[in-house]
């Protein structure tokens, strides 16, 4: 990739570990600036270290209001600019009691949609209110998930975690509607199930493998993102907005076998 991302200064909500870590990785690879959150003060120590001088890190909780925004105005404050979010954070809340909907525990609901959508519309809420305040346009790509539009009942039936990343689909798109004639965009990453994602056992390892048969049949990892990322980042997206881009190794259009 060339330098695809020069002049950008973006703030990555769970950009201390994992997709994110990689995004930044990218990011700064492609002439970024970047403020990563986590919510880890070792993990955002290693991250700033890594990333080098275009990067600084701030530990704090995505569910938590002021969390975004602090990021944000870290991010004009150091580097003069705030021009596009990517919110990665969120994750599993089978620990809290999202399962089947049988079994699922009104905690684990609650945690689940709080983890993975009330952190995300707060952080775009908090970006959308910037970019109006500084008359300007903008880019916010967030996190979704294949479980979120083609699920695998036997295997991932966690359905709190797929109504969350449903929503975040309608959100993305309801809200790109809304502030197009503002030149900000609003666009979606869903990702195919990635290594260390969930407890796997031989029986949904071949499931996994098989239902995304790319590149041999594997899990994904973080860098298979890496190139969406910084495409949608860019100006090269800049006529692109409330699109959905899968990276899922194929799992949409392929039969899994049990």
């Amino acid at each position: 990739m060339e330098n695809w991302l020069v002049n950008k200064s973006i703030v990555i909500i769970g950009g201390t570990t994992g997709l994110g870590f990689s995004a930044a990785k990218a990011f700064v690879r492609n002439g970024a600036n970047v403020v990563v959150v986590g919510r880890n003060p070792e993990n955002c120590l290693v991250a700033e270290l890594h990333l080098g001088h275009t990067a600084r890190a701030k530990a704090g909780d995505a569910t938590h209001p002021q969390t975004a925004l602090d990021a944000i105005q870290l991010c004009i404050r150091e580097f003069g600019s705030f021009d596009g979010l990517y919110h990665v954070a969120g994750g599993s809340g089978e620990k809290f009691g999202d399962g089947p909907l049988h079994d699922l525990s009104l905690e684990g609901w609650n945690k689940t949609l709080d983890l993975n959508l009330t952190s995300l519309m707060l952080s775009n809420q908090a970006a959308i209110r910037t970019f109006m305040g500084m008359n300007k346009g903008g880019t916010i790509l967030n996190m979704s998930s294949v479980l979120g539009f083609s699920p695998a009942s036997r295997h991932f039936a966690n359905h709190a975690y797929a109504t969350a990343k449903s929503a975040v689909i309608g959100f993305s798109k309801s809200i790109a509607a809304s502030y197009a004639s503002k030149n900000i965009r609003v666009n979606v990453l869903s990702p195919g199930i990635l290594q260390g994602s969930e407890d796997t056992t031989d029986q949904s390892e071949k499931f996994v493998t098989s239902k995304q048969p790319l590149d041999g049949g594997r899990y994904g990892t973080p860098t298979d993102l890496d190139g969406a990322t910084v495409y949608l980042m860019s100006e090269y997206s800049k006529f692109t907005t409330g699109q959905v881009l899968t990276v899922d190794g194929g799992w949409d259009i392929t039969d899994g076998q049990f």
